[in-house]
């Protein structure tokens, strides 16, 4: 199996301004995003063998919620926190080893742009959607983009 490197965004969180930008939780609609994302991709028999995770709340959250279903626990990492790029990706992916699946749970424009520089594609992820790249070398592949109410309706 090829190496796979998935990306979830967090859930819809509280507004800018709320509180300091590190500290917005999930609203009650980004947790249950967060829930139907991990339901959904255990449903789809996606197996994880590494979950990593920004350490900003809306996203440590995120990943804690959606690691309920997918029986993983998220590490953090720094690099994902802000500026997370094709390079940081790709030494998560080989620290995880050749053939696993990955999963990143983060924050955008990141992620589109890592998206963009592994695949050559634009993508636009939701709050609370996943991607997934099928990864030969160096060079990536779309293999999927879900928004959450796809998720949602196959968590359900």
């Amino acid at each position: 199996m090829p190496q796979q490197l998935w990306f979830l965004r967090h859930g819809e969180a509280e507004p800018h301004g709320a509180r300091p930008d590190f500290d917005r939780r999930l609203t009650p609609r980004g947790e249950e995003q967060s829930r139907a994302a991990g339901r959904a991709l255990a449903k789809l028999e996606i197996r994880f063998q590494f979950v990593f995770t920004s350490a900003r709340v809306r996203a440590l959250d995120t990943a804690k919620l959606a690691c309920e279903a997918l029986g993983v626990e998220p590490i953090v990492d720094a690099s994902l926190n802000s500026g997370f790029d094709a390079d940081d990706a790709l030494r998560l992916a080989a620290d995880a080893g050749a053939d696993k699946r990955v999963l990143f749970v983060g924050h955008n424009p990141d992620f589109v742009e890592v998206i963009h520089d592994l695949t050559g594609g634009a993508v636009d992820m939701k709050k609370g959607g996943v991607a997934g790249v099928r990864m030969h070398g160096r060079d990536g592949e779309l293999i999927v983009l879900m928004r959450p109410r796809e998720l949602t309706a196959i968590a359900e």
